[in-house]
């Protein structure tokens, strides 16, 4: 044998979601069924991403200091404080085209277009 010359392996679909549905069993890890069927552990991560099996990834967890704690929970306060105004802003400018609605309806204009035409608001 050449020193270039590699054995490719290829695997069928069902000895793929075989190997997923051993490891959704939980009794042998990847690194274990990587040992036991001649894979690398690389390779079921793979397959695990090609068949869209998050529930199998590992989970990171980060280990953080108080500091950046409170800055995560400052900075994820101050995201919700501007959901909501932004909400606000939404509902507001809702409001204010209602407005525009019915008083272009009362005045007898076609449209809310044709109102702010007349009053030169930009639309």
């Amino acid at each position: 044998m050449y020193k270039n010359d590699k054995v490719i392996r290829r695997y069928s679909e069902p000895f793929k979601l075989k190997i997923l549905d051993e490891l959704t069993t939980g009794k042998l890890n990847k690194y274990q069924l990587g040992k036991a069927y001649g894979i690398a552990p690389t390779t079921i991560n793979e397959w695990i991403r090609k068949y869209n099996r998050k529930d199998l990834m590992n989970t990171r967890i980060t280990v953080k200091t108080k500091d950046e704690i409170t800055r995560i929970k400052e900075l994820q306060k101050e995201i919700e404080q501007l959901k909501k105004l932004l909400l606000k802003k939404d509902m507001d400018a809702l409001v204010d085209e209602s407005y525009l609605e019915v008083a272009a309806e009362q005045l007898g204009y076609k449209s809310v277009l044709e109102l702010k035409k007349k009053l030169n608001i930009k639309p």
